[in-house]
């Protein structure tokens, strides 16, 4: 199921995607993650740039799908599918325009103008009216605010290493020109400047140099295949493990 057809896919069954991700299963931070991710892929689409590494996001947001729905069972069986030689069509900013405003309205109202999603158990209701850009805002925020080099440290890795293209570094948006790059901390051997070998690996592998917030989202989201957070499991899974995992989402691509 390449790009185009995915889309196509969610804009057909809208609805059932709603009610999938109202589903008590799914966490408000998942139905953002979604969001966010439909939005990114929107914005790639919109600005003529590369949509890859947007819609290999969406395809990991969609994994909290639960396991009995339609929807997951069908995704499932196609999400690490590769079709074709050339390069993946791109779905319509037209179609993920459309495909955002319901799935926005759908998630504020509820399903069946019940609650809102998550209400049942006890969530803080998501701001009405919360768009695609403010989601995407607000989970830029969230890489941001991971642990990261000082700016001190920053400097003294530099002035003994140089740039290393494989090292994420996060610029922070326009709106704060003068705040430093954040180089999250877990690409580093505890206590020392010495980056983690199968760090700089699988960031090569997720092209960190072209898209480093989607090589970060990467770590620093929970991934599916691995039970866990990818920078958490550092030191716990083997590297191999790890690499395996990035690889099966960059040949999904």
């Amino acid at each position: 199921m390449n790009s185009e057809e995915l889309i196509g896919f969610l804009v057909t069954h809208q609805e059932a995607l709603v009610t999938c991700l109202a589903d008590d299963g799914v966490s408000a931070d998942e139905r953002e993650e979604v969001v966010a991710a439909l939005g990114e892929v929107r914005d790639a689409v919109t600005e003529g740039r590369p949509a890859g590494s947007a819609v290999r996001r969406l395809r990991r947001a969609l994994a909290v799908l639960p396991e009995d729905s339609p929807l997951s069972d069908v995704l499932t069986g196609h999400r690490y599918a590769v079709t074709g030689t050339g390069a993946p069509s791109v779905p319509s900013a037209e179609a993920l325009t459309s495909l955002l405003t319901g799935l926005s309205a759908g998630l504020s109202a509820g399903p069946r103008g019940g609650p809102a999603a998550g209400a049942a158990k006890g969530v803080a209701e998501e701001p009405a009216g919360l768009g695609p850009e403010e989601l995407l805002a607000r989970s830029r925020d969230q890489l941001l605010a991971a642990p990261a080099l000082t700016e001190r440290e920053h400097d003294e890795f530099l002035a003994g290493h140089g740039p290393d293209p494989a090292l994420i570094r996060l610029r922070p948006p326009r709106s704060r020109p003068d705040s430093p790059p954040r180089c999250p901390r877990f690409q580093f051997r505890p206590g020392t400047l010495e980056p983690v070998p199968v760090v700089l690996r699988v960031n090569r592998l997720l092209r960190a140099d072209l898209d480093p917030w989607g090589a970060a989202d990467w770590w620093l989201g929970r991934n599916t295949w691995l039970q866990g957070v990818p920078a958490d499991l550092l030191g716990v899974l083997p590297d191999e493990e790890i690499e395996v995992a990035a690889l099966e989402l960059v040949e999904a691509g």
